[in-house]
């Protein structure tokens, strides 16, 4: 099982190869359990005022590689918050 790091380094390396499973783990490490799961989309509020939730899609396994670059801004900007 990768850890966190490695995840986030994949999606940094290619975004377009990313396994769904491992975004959702990424996103509740960072943003805890998803608003809502259903079907093939989870949605993930964020801490801070403005588009308050990122969506990600299961794709037949894979990630969408927009969502994961949405993600990685997201995460980004959580960390330059700290």
């Amino acid at each position: 099982m990768p850890s966190i790091q490695k995840i986030v380094a994949s999606m940094r390396a290619d975004p377009r190869n990313v396994r769904y499973d491992d975004l959702v783990k990424a996103c509740e490490h960072y943003f805890g359990p998803p608003r809502t799961r259903g079907g093939s989309h989870a949605v993930f509020k964020m801490p801070w005022p403005g588009d308050p939730r990122v969506n990600i899609q299961d794709d037949h396994g894979k990630a969408k590689a927009y969502q994961v670059r949405q993600v990685l801004l997201a995460i980004d900007k959580k960390e330059a918050a700290r």
